[in-house]
């Protein structure tokens, strides 16, 4: 697809695109030995651009379209959280290159661990998702209970020590991890029926990372009612929505996240009202985190918001800018293309940290700079689903070209106002 060529910043061009033909032999031995290579994920901050590259991607080789603006986003949450993901995928684009039978590009690390992959229905990823966290923490509470009882009994007191140390961090991945290297070894020929209670749940003892994730279709329209159910809830669940702003999985319909003026299906001359802004409408709780995000325009904004997204002990909503091949663009440079889209003021860059508010500090972080509001019309006459109205309706399109850049307008001096407080 070229995206990472195109993406790369080396100015010696480190990558080049050659012909596979010129080069399976030559590089197939190497491959054998890059794979017996033992990941170094630890030279580096993991929750960093460079050091999250570091770590091992557990999705790999995907069905996608070439240039997908959406596999990127799911690469990085299972490079920095795939080790104890939970994910519920809604059926979409999604699902269908991430489990086109027979193959499955999801995958684990040298220890057998990887994401714990289903599938839902298109509208209810966000219940279903909700579903497997209640079950969780179910469990995890029944695992705690065994602890401080067996705490209590006449047991080792190595052991003791190690419960203990799991239970003040049990909600806290890295403190759950090392606690649990420590319970597991002297879990063994133990008979104890309270210590075997918790060998039996062992798998649950590192907090685990539940998501719930699908496409704009899901989280604006089909499956908002979930979606808005979930974040309501108060619980420790994670919601990803990729945005392509149309139904891509089924040929590229108008969903309620489609600007207005683009064309797509069930909008044939163009859609007429504006986007419907999901994380405005997340943030009205104010105790659930919401960030948007776009990879192409801020790589380090990104991590950023996918770490504080996962360890906010609450709800939390990030949408992401996902170019599309029914964005008429050049999809060898999608990531350049959601650049394009956060300069011109198409998209914006924020996160909503409840956290923050306990601090008494602003809870809204615009991360996006000041619009190049001149350069919108080229931005959206450069993709065909905007360019190709001006052709088939001109009478209509000057219009709705000056309504979609006021809606973009509109929004950021919204934004802005949040971040003035």
């Amino acid at each position: 697809c070229e995206v990472c060529m195109n993406t790369c910043p080396s100015k010696e061009k480190a990558l080049v695109m050659e012909p596979i033909d010129s080069q399976k032999e030559v590089e197939a031995a190497n491959w054998e030995f890059a794979m017996t290579i033992p990941v170094k994920d630890k030279l580096w901050n993991k929750f960093s651009v460079k050091g999250s590259q570091f770590c091992q991607p557990l999705l790999e080789f995907s069905g996608a379209c070439a240039g997908c603006g959406e596999t990127p986003y799911v690469k990085l949450l299972t490079q920095l959280f795939g080790d104890r993901m939970m994910m519920s995928n809604a059926t979409g684009c999604t699902s269908i290159w991430a489990a086109a039978a027979p193959s499955m590009p999801y995958t684990t690390n040298a220890e057998g661990k990887g994401p714990a992959w289903s599938n839902s229905l298109f509208e209810d990823s966000a219940e279903f998702g909700f579903g497997l966290y209640l079950g969780v923490k179910k469990i995890r509470n029944k695992v705690a209970e065994l602890m401080q009882e067996a705490i209590s009994l006449d047991i080792p007191q190595e052991l003791k020590e190690a419960f203990q140390e799991w239970l003040e961090g049990m909600y806290n991945a890295e403190a759950s991890k090392a606690a649990t290297a420590k319970i597991l070894p002297l879990l063994e020929g133990q008979t104890n029926p309270v210590i075997q209670g918790i060998a039996d749940r062992k798998d649950f003892l590192i907090k685990k990372s539940n998501w719930a994730f699908g496409g704009d279709g899901w989280g604006y329209d089909i499956g908002y009612g979930g979606l808005d159910h979930v974040v309501a809830s108060g619980e420790d669940i994670n919601i990803l929505v990729l945005d392509t702003e149309v139904y891509s999985n089924t040929g590229g319909q108008s969903s309620k996240s489609t600007p207005a003026a683009a064309i797509a299906k069930f909008a044939a001359a163009g859609k007429k009202t504006k986007k419907k802004d999901l994380g405005a409408m997340a943030m009205t709780y104010g105790y659930v985190y919401v960030a948007q995000v776009a990879m192409g325009a801020d790589q380090a904004q990104c991590v950023k918001a996918f770490k504080e997204a996962e360890e906010y002990p609450g709800p939390s909503l990030i949408i992401c800018y996902s170019s599309c091949i029914n964005h008429g663009i050049n999809m060898t440079k999608s990531q350049q293309e959601m650049a394009k889209a956060v300069k011109a003021g198409y998209w914006h860059l924020y996160r909503y940290n409840p956290l923050l508010k306990e601090e008494g500090k602003n809870p809204f972080i615009l991360d996006s700079k000041e619009p190049e509001l001149d350069s919108f019309r080229d931005f959206i006459m450069s993709e065909t689903r905007y360019s190709s109205l001006a052709k088939l309706f001109p009478g209509q399109a000057e219009a709705l070209f000056q309504k979609t850049q006021a809606d973009a307008k509109e929004r950021y001096e919204f934004y802005k106002k949040l971040a003035e407080g």
